[in-house]
């Protein structure tokens, strides 16, 4: 009877740290993604798409979402090293947002890494990219 009771006890313990593990792995399951569009060579554009994602990184919190802007078309010319809006990609990279360029775009300008901000990435086609993400679950902003 004892050893029963230790049983139950053991069992009913773990069900309990299972049932307590739930929610983190919901939580993370249910984490908000948005890949947003930048293909404008336009720092208004830019900056709104910069404040876009700052606010929601305000108001969901910044560990409940991912952001990740993808730039391609002349809307890579704000991510080179000496743009307009330099300082706030900078930032925006620091808040933990994606901030890609597209490499076609680059090799069709004629551009290299060295051009480019130094804290940006890089993906193969901005346009795949952003498909990609739209199929992995992620919400499709075109500010």
């Amino acid at each position: 009877m004892k050893r029963l009771n230790t049983l139950g006890a053991l069992l009913g313990g773990a069900l309990l740290l299972g049932a307590l593990a739930l929610p983190a792995a919901t939580l993370a399951a249910d984490k908000s993604k948005m890949v947003i569009q930048v293909s404008e060579n336009d720092p208004a554009t830019w900056n709104l798409a910069l404040n876009n994602a700052r606010n929601i990184q305000k108001d969901m919190g910044k560990d409940n979402v991912e952001l990740e802007i993808v730039a391609f078309g002349p809307g890579i010319n704000m991510l080179k090293a000496e743009s307009e809006v330099a300082n706030r990609i900078g930032e925006t990279v620091d808040s933990g947002v994606s901030v890609m360029a597209c490499q076609n775009t680059m090799r069709n300008q004629k551009l290299d890494k060295e051009d480019m901000h130094a804290k940006v990435g890089y993906v193969a086609s901005g346009v795949v990219e952003i498909m990609q993400r739209q199929k992995q679950g992620y919400t499709y902003l075109r500010p």
